[in-house]
């Protein structure tokens, strides 16, 4: 066993449209949380690809990475993640391999096999590409190549792209991707922060499977968590509703712009409702900062990941800038034995 670690945290970002704002207001909103996140030390920061949803900025992804990268000067700025089944692996290959290229040493490429959206908009988006979620194994291979150094016998080239080090993530929120990743010694990342129930298993799996590669030595996972911080449990409490009224939006198909907190859910979801989102919203910590710390250690504990990625969706930007903070101030104070090498 090595000696205990710090963890590192990074940031999962939506670029959250609020009720009453806009996509630029929400645009700049999230490259000035990037920005203060550098300067408070985390990690990584990803935005996420989703489309036809009124209240989530972040569907052109990598243009908003490069965005968020120009504005900043150090921090890892990526994908949590690109859905490649909208997209022909070469033209992932060359959006990375053009911003791997501007800025050397801090893209990501999470990739993700969901479609990220509706049926008829992922109509839309892939047109021909119908079938592409069953081809998902085979375009991270593709796009994998893309990125090795050039061959005599390669006929199609990214450029840029090719023979730079551009790190893939796997994303998942169920055991396909987990054993996927193993395989092919990716690092893991797993959606917990929506769709926690099948978390214990798919890490277990990655684990148990995982292969040694160029990129990876041993397993490395990073866990999705929903983290509300305040300077009391109460007005933590208060500003998670937002995301509670969110999560109620999806499932009765009403307007996913985050909402201003209210001072209870009590008459506003049914008793199943409240079940239901309370279960997908399991790992989400509210609180004050001892109740945010206790709860962040609890998850380490459970899962033993090698690194947090918080995702915090609060209407008031000043409120998710002080939330960020104190998770940022407690990072130091948890530890993991036998962290894996930093991916």
């Amino acid at each position: 066993m090595s000696a205990s670690q710090s963890i590192p945290f990074s940031i999962l970002d939506l670029a959250p449209i609020v009720a009453g704002g806009t996509a630029a207001q929400a645009l700049h909103n999230s490259l000035d949380l990037a920005q203060h996140a550098e300067r408070w030390g985390y990690h990584r920061y990803w935005v996420a690809e989703h489309h036809n949803t009124n209240g989530v900025a972040s569907s052109a992804t990598s243009v908003l990475i490069g965005y968020l990268a120009g504005g900043t000067r150090s921090i890892r700025v990526g994908s949590g993640g690109v859905m490649l089944p909208n997209h022909a692996p070469l033209v992932i290959a060359e959006q990375f391999g053009t911003l791997a290229t501007l800025y050397p040493g801090r893209i990501d490429l999470g990739l993700g096999r969901a479609p990220g959206t509706d049926p008829l908009t992922t109509r839309a988006l892939r047109r021909e590409r119908l079938m592409a979620a069953e081809q998902f194994p085979q375009d991270v291979l593709e796009l994998q190549s893309y990125f090795r150094p050039r061959t005599l016998n390669q006929a199609v080239h990214a450029v840029p792209g090719e023979g730079l080090d551009v790190p893939i993530w796997l994303l998942g929120s169920s055991d396909f991707s987990a054993r996927f990743a193993a395989s092919l010694g990716l690092p893991f990342a797993f959606a917990s922060h929506f769709a926690p129930e099948y978390l214990e298993v798919a890490l277990q799996i990655y684990r148990d499977n995982f292969q040694s590669s160029a990129a990876l030595d041993r397993p490395y996972v990073m866990v999705g968590v929903n983290v509300i911080a305040a300077e009391a449990d109460e007005e933590a409490a208060h500003l998670f509703t937002s995301l509670q009224q969110v999560f109620l939006a999806l499932r009765r198909g009403g307007s996913l712009q985050l909402q201003p907190p209210v001072e209870s859910m009590d008459g506003r979801w049914s008793a199943f409702e409240a079940m239901s989102i309370q279960k997908a919203l399991r790992y989400a910590v509210v609180g004050s900062r001892e109740t945010v710390k206790l709860g962040l250690q609890r998850i380490l504990d459970e899962t033993g990941a090698d690194e947090l990625i918080l995702a915090g969706q609060i209407y008031d930007h000043a409120a998710r800038l002080r939330s960020f903070e104190i998770a940022a101030g407690i990072r130091e104070q948890l530890t993991r034995t036998g962290a894996s090498r930093a991916a």
